[in-house]
């Protein structure tokens, strides 16, 4: 329940006449289709007690009466050399200037002015050439590209005109860095790309023919409904067309765009984001805008501040991961657009987790890095996401991943690790046959930009009205948004608790608590409710246990405040309360710092906000330990001056050094280093489902290659039991059955194996032992390809194998017509291991050198064959074959049809798989012009969680992601069957990229 200001400055304020002053500057209320996060008439509304309109006016009061500018100790001429500067702020005219008469008198001014000096003396920003120099192999264009979920305004759209711009809430820090570097302080050309958000529009009341103009003597009614409708007795009532959505033509998106391009703080790409059944080439149509963030805000920032759903039938989360994939997808495609080989892209926040993995698969050259400015869970929470794979994978497809502190970083490759598979250690995960680099880099705030806004005159104003309203009161400030991280019912029950334990305070304390709504999608849902009504019963519990007529402990203001309120409550408090239960990095710690740079109000800080691990000095609690926190308000109310004085200089200097320019500068040198340290390493991108589906979709011929073990059934321990499923039987069915389609499982196993198992699909076609045997599909029979070679080798091997068998517990033969097979995953790993390379330089320095044998080790056992059978073979005869007959039935029909295979799917997990890639390699490669296969029609998959170097240009983690993916090619549903039931027959992952193909969500 939304406290009214003027009743609650009455309940609280020691003056009750001071309070009766009638709330300032409400602008008029109306019609808007954003949530209250983004309305102006939620979050212009001030909330200053005692403070009239005329406050509010700072131009008039940034001015003196001659019309120069007052002079400020705080003014950016000040304190450039000190800090890197920042870019003017949104507003042209939101930076004024302290008064003369500031309280803290001139010197305090120079003093900080020193303090801020000396402190950030460390930091400057580095030349072009001196970063160049690095790593003068990477040649760096010089360009930076910054993908962060909203452009940094709020939009409004008026037809025909040019567009409203804006300062967007939220994200200050990040916007700085932005500013910082597309400034000329910096030596980078930026762009940032990132989504429109969504668009507020006016409702237009369209007026009958012959209504007059709103004037003087004819004004416009205060309500629509009550404007008088001229009525034509002789045909019906017009009908208001029915609005769906809002339809935004081509030249206004060309002007939005133009006006972003040529922002001269931050130049900015837009990404639109709609069906493509929603656009046409005149224009787009923007329906449930709020769609794009539901995935991200429903499940990942919940589950990364440790809040878990209650479990549901799926179908909402089906489509909102589907929208979250596309979203991502088309992030991808706009920075594509603008992208120039040796420029960097910096991917920010939760909003985007998949795009690296999307643009390493379409640019694998790419310069691409991470930053999360949320917290990270740990694997046993992240467990919980149902697509926790996809979200790691995709960050994976970056060099470097940043975290805001350390236990987010051992989080992240934990996960990593227990998830995924992957080795990692505190630097970071081998992944892919590369290593992604993990690090920790705190991020801090403008100090210039806050010391210069937080002494401006309005606020000073402000400042003066609240030190007045609570004379002879300590105030402990506390603002937060109402979600259920922010800990403000942790916050309220150790202030109740702290008034209990110390009754000396009782009315000598007030906590001023602003709670603004907040801006998450999934806290919008019930939670904030029953925080709201929670927050409100403890408030009135406190207020009617220890206030009093005249007096009330708690002054809650549930709304926006300004940006000059925020700033003066800042300076006014003799306390900094701050109680998150989970947070990223609290910028409203920071900037406490630097308003408190007269009275030296302590911090406490929740040792659970990514802040504490960087503000050391502050006093840390457990919001969960309200006696804990009681004692800390009272430690800090007793501190000494001598006490705080030391530790806001010690906040201060870190504040100031370690600000946001510090910030985006360090972590652009670790990538640059981590660059230059991995320059000739090319990591194995993940498969691109979307771009497979569509070279499929539109091919005419098409092959597949399929291994058995490892990349259609997982490894187990006993080789008979791996039996495939009904869902593999089913699409591989599915997928044969079309005339378009050969497929071919080519294996290290044996006929009969093959034959029991899968030998019924007659439109199958099989390559035993590695190439030993072919059965062509709709044949019954088998071509033995190496009858005519001397098996007397086996005699030889056999001998060796059987001396291991017999050391080795649990080791055992497979003889097969044209290969041995010495297994040792029953034994004991290590032993096994062990003696499987001793018997590898044995048979090597022995049969090896007598007899035309290769030793090759697998997974857990060792194999010896006939050196001219290999999968490569197998794949390089399959293709030319096709080819040749395709040839032939395009001279019978007349040169109409296609003279070679338009796709190709190779899939294995194994190094005797390497061989199918290497051929597959060479027959994409362009010979005198031509190939056997087009290379983007070429797709070569390894499988595994391995970090081996492949020869493949793609990689899927499992068997699990192969049977998807087959079943997304054959249109089969999750359950094993058809895909009659539509979508929702259809795996989360698979019904993104269909959606992608067709940019809409498939009914």
């Amino acid at each position: 329940m939304e406290q009214n200001l003027d009743a609650t400055a009455r309940e609280g304020s020691p003056n009750p006449q001071q309070s009766s002053i009638a709330r300032p500057g409400i602008p008029e209320p109306t019609e808007s289709h954003l949530p209250p996060h983004l309305r102006a008439s939620v979050t212009a509304v001030p909330v200053t007690p005692g403070i009239t309109s005329e406050a509010y006016d700072s131009e008039q009061s940034d001015r003196l009466a001659d019309g120069a500018t007052s002079p400020s100790y705080f003014s950016r001429k000040v304190v450039d050399h000190a800090i890197a500067a920042s870019p003017p702020p949104l507003d042209p005219n939101s930076e004024g200037a302290a008064p003369d008469n500031i309280a803290a008198g001139e010197e305090q001014g120079k003093e900080f002015n020193r303090r801020v000096s000396k402190a950030a003396m460390g930091f400057r920003a580095e030349s072009m050439s001196e970063i160049r120099a690095i790593s003068p192999d990477l040649e760096l264009g010089g360009n930076i590209i910054s993908a962060t979920f909203n452009i940094p305004h709020s939009l409004k759209y008026r037809k025909g005109a040019d567009w409203e711009l804006r300062p967007r809430q939220g994200q200050s820090a990040l916007f700085d860095a932005f500013s910082y570097l597309s400034s000329d302080e910096a030596p980078w050309n930026h762009t940032c790309v990132a989504w429109t958000g969504e668009i507020d529009f006016p409702l237009d009341i369209l007026s009958p023919p012959g209504t007059p103009p709103a004037s003087a003597t004819h004004p416009r009614p205060l309500n629509v409904l009550s404007a008088p409708i001229p009525v034509d007795g002789s045909r019906a009532p017009p009908t208001p067309p029915l609005v769906d959505g809002l339809r935004i033509p081509r030249e206004d998106m060309h002007r939005l765009e133009h006006q972003l391009s040529h922002d001269k703080r931050i130049k900015t790409v837009p990404v639109w984001l709609a069906d493509d059944v929603d656009g046409s080439g005149d224009g787009i149509t923007l329906k449930d805008q709020t769609r794009w963030r539901r995935f991200a805000e429903h499940d990942l920032y919940t589950l990364f501040h440790y809040k878990q759903h209650e479990p549901t039938d799926g179908r909402a989360e089906r489509t909102q991961w589907a929208d979250y994939y596309r979203m991502n997808q088309k992030f991808a495609n706009k920075i594509l657009e603008i992208y120039k080989p040796g420029d960097i892209v910096i991917v920010h926040d939760y909003n985007l987790m998949l795009l690296p993995s999307m643009l390493r698969q379409r640019a694998p050259h790419m310069y691409i890095s991470f930053f999360l400015h949320s917290p990270f869970p740990s694997s046993e929470f992240l467990r919980c996401l149902p697509r926790r794979k996809e979200v790691l994978e995709g960050v994976l497809g970056s060099n470097l991943v940043g975290f805001q502190s350390y236990s987010y970083s051992r989080h992240f490759s934990s996960c990593c690790t227990r998830i995924l598979g992957f080795p990692s250690d505190t630097t970071g995960v081998d992944a892919y046959g590369s290593r992604v680099e993990v690090g920790v880099f705190p991020i801090g705030i403008d100090a210039t930009k806050v010391a210069s806004l937080a002494w401006k005159d309005p606020v000073n104003e402000k400042y003066q009205a609240l030190k007045k309203m609570y004379a002879g009161k300590k105030i402990i400030v506390g603002r937060d948004r109402l979600d259920s991280v922010r800990g403000v019912p942790q916050k309220l029950m150790a202030f109740e608790r702290f008034l209990e334990m110390y009754p000396e305070w009782r009315e000598k304390v007030v906590l001023v608590q602003v709670t603004s709504p907040t801006n998450i999608e999934a806290e919008k849902e019930d939670t904030e409710n029953k925080i709201a009504s929670r927050v409100n019963e403890l408030v009135m519990k406190i207020n009617g246990m220890y206030g009093s007529l005249g007096f009330s402990p708690v002054q809650h203001y549930s709304q926006y405040i300004s940006q000059d309120e925020y700033f003066a409550l800042l300076r006014a408090a003799d306390i900094g309360l701050i109680t998150s239960v989970r947070d990223g990095m609290n910028t409203t710690s920071l900037e406490y710092v630097v308003c408190q740079r007269e009275s030296a109000g302590p911090l406490i800080l929740s040792e659970f906000s990514g802040t504490a691990g960087s503000l050391k000095d502050a006093i840390h609690i457990n919001p969960w330990d309200l006696t804990g926190v009681a004692e800390q308000i009272n430690n800090a109310l007793t501190m000494s001056e001598d006490r705080r004085q030391a530790m806001e200089q010690s906040l201060l200097a870190h504040v100031t050094s370690k600000n946001v320019q510090y910030w985006i500068a360090g972590f652009l040198r670790r990538l640059v280093n981590v660059l230059g340290t991995r320059k000739n390493v090319i990591s194995t991108p993940l498969l691109d489902r979307a771009t497979m589906l569509k070279r499929y979709t539109s091919a005419k011929k098409r092959l597949f290659m399929f291994d058995y073990d490892g990349t259609l059934t997982p490894i187990v321990r006993e080789p008979s039991a791996a039996v495939p499923s009904e869902r593999v039987i089913t699409s591989l069915k599915a997928l044969a059955a079309d005339h378009r389609n050969a497929v071919w499982i080519i294996s290290g196993r044996d006929q009969e194996f093959l034959s029991q198992h899968l030998g019924h699909i007659s439109e199958l076609g099989f390559s035993a032992e590695h190439g030993s045997f072919m059965r062509h599909p709709g044949a019954t029979t088998w071509e033995n390809l190496a009858e005519k070679f001397d098996m007397g080798w086996q005699v030889e091997v056999m001998e060796v194998f059987q001396k291991y068998t017999d050391k080795v517990p649990g080791a055992f033969i497979e003889r097969k017509r044209c290969a041995l097979t010495w297994h040792y995953r029953l034994a004991d790993p290590e032993q096994g291991l062990h003696m499987s390379r001793e018997c590898q330089k044995e048979l090597e320095t022995t049969v090896g050198r007598k007899w035309d044998v290769e030793v090759m080790t697998g997974k857990a056992n060792l194999e010896v064959r006939p050196t001219f059978i290999n999968k490569g073979e197998i794949a390089k005869r399959l293709v030319t074959t096709y080819n040749q007959e395709l040839r032939a039935l395009n001279a019978s029909a007349g040169g109409s049809g296609a003279t070679k295979l338009e796709f190709v799917l190779c899939l294995g997990d194994d190094f005797t798989d390497e061989d199918m890639f290497r051929s597959l390699n060479v027959l994409s490669a362009p010979s005198d012009g031509q190939s056997e296969i087009e290379s983007d029609n070429c797709f070569s998959v390894t499988v595994g969680a391995s970090t081996k170097l492949t020869l493949a240009r793609w990689h899927l983690l499992e068997p699990e992601d192969v049977v998807e993916c087959v079943a997304l090619l054959a249109g089969v549903g999750g359950g094993g069957s058809g895909a009659a039931g539509g979508a929702l027959s259809m795996g989360e992952v698979n019904l993104a990229a269909m959606s992608v193909v067709a940019d809409h969500i498939p009914k």
